[in-house]
């Protein structure tokens, strides 16, 4: 994806999550953040926003802390976050395509980073509002599944703060049924290592597990916003545990 799609379709998601929270309430509680209320949700994302725009706006080249989350709620709360989504959304659409500042994941430039990363934040935390309607969820396109799945397989997951680990090795292949995009995660005592291919490198040998479904499916449930039950799993159960249970991205 390009990054003025990136941008585009964060701006589109933070209006849904606004609007699902909303219509919510402060109070409801969010199902796929077990603890968390809307309010909750509201203080953690739209922080996140507003520790985003900074670096990207002001141009930091070293981590810089968040500003921590606001003793807000209500009416006051949800104009708060709209304020800092759009403070976001406006400070990459302005930023020079040869941006310079901290990022903390591989990426073609630091513009293309902060753009793609926090279009999965708002997305994932905008299931997590639409999850406390209990309404249908606003669908994920295919390419932009597949680019969430890159970014946390091959991103979040190289990182040695990932805690999908096994003594004995093991593989985990991950399959888009709606798309050509193959990962195979060997996970082992070290980080785990995914590699993408494409639908003709696929073998039924070579993998402990197998999860397959659409490419939006295999998102939410590896993002652990659904549960294994939504894709069809072949091979050894344990090794899907493996990552459902140690998965979890706090940072």
């Amino acid at each position: 994806m390009q990054i003025t799609e990136h941008i585009a379709s964060l701006s589109e998601e933070g209006r849904l999550l606004a609007a699902a929270a909303e219509q919510a309430g402060p109070g409801a509680s969010v199902p796929t953040c077990p603890g968390w209320q809307i309010r909750h949700l509201l203080r953690h994302t739209g922080m996140v926003h507003r520790w985003a725009a900074a670096f990207v706006a002001e141009g930091h080249t070293a981590y810089q802390p968040d500003g921590g989350e606001p003793a807000l709620d209500g009416a006051e709360l949800l104009a708060w976050f709209r304020e800092g989504h759009r403070r976001l959304v406006r400070s990459l659409e302005e930023a020079p395509a040869d941006l310079d500042c901290w990022t903390f994941l591989p990426a073609p430039s630091p513009l293309a980073f902060w753009s793609r990363r926090q279009l999965n934040e708002t997305t994932v935390h905008r299931v997590d509002a639409e999850s406390a309607l209990g309404s249908p969820l606003t669908p994920v396109s295919a390419d932009r599944a597949v680019d969430g799945i890159d970014e946390l397989l091959t991103g979040f997951h190289a990182r040695p703060t990932s805690k999908v680990r096994s003594e004995k090795p093991r593989t985990l292949r991950v399959r888009a049924v709606d798309t050509a995009a193959t990962w195979t995660v060997r996970i082992s005592q070290d980080p785990p290592q995914a590699v993408r291919s494409g639908a003709e490198a696929e073998s039924d040998d070579g993998f402990d597990c197998e999860l397959s479904g659409t490419a939006e499916g295999l998102y939410l449930v590896l993002w652990n916003r659904l549960p294994l039950t939504a894709l069809t799993l072949r091979g050894d159960r344990a090794v899907a545990r493996l990552w459902t249970d140690n998965s979890a991205v706090t940072w």
